[in-house]
């Protein structure tokens, strides 16, 4: 099992920044990938950013070259850097956690956190 606790959402301006952090607890060994998603009112849930456990990135088109997924591995945290925001990416945040065997996913999930960019 996995336990996410997230912070770090809020109200912003269009071109301000926010730092959304995630800090990871349990079989944090049984980790593959961590990563950010986030869910728009009357939207599907859309991955953002994810890490892997070697520290590879990958990003979603929308977000490249504004937003920054980044871990410590020492506090067991991920992080989101995110800049130049846009009112497009007003949404609940999700940290989640994927553990990936063969045949086999489990997802862990984080309670959420807003994110509203004001235009």
């Amino acid at each position: 099992q996995v336990q996410l606790v997230e912070s770090g959402g809020g109200l912003v301006q269009a071109g301000g920044s926010l730092r959304l952090s995630c800090t990871a607890s349990g079989s944090l060994f049984s980790i593959n990938y961590m990563g950010w998603y986030r869910q728009a009112p009357g939207k599907q849930r859309e991955l953002v950013a994810q890490i892997t456990s070697g520290g590879t990135t990958n990003y979603a088109d929308s977000v490249k070259g504004r937003f920054t997924i980044s871990r410590d591995n020492a506090k067991n945290t991920v992080y989101l850097q995110m800049n130049s925001l846009k009112p497009e990416d007003t949404a609940v945040y999700y940290c989640n956690a994927l553990v990936v065997r063969p045949g086999v996913r489990w997802d862990y999930w984080g309670q959420g956190t807003q994110v509203t960019v004001s235009s």
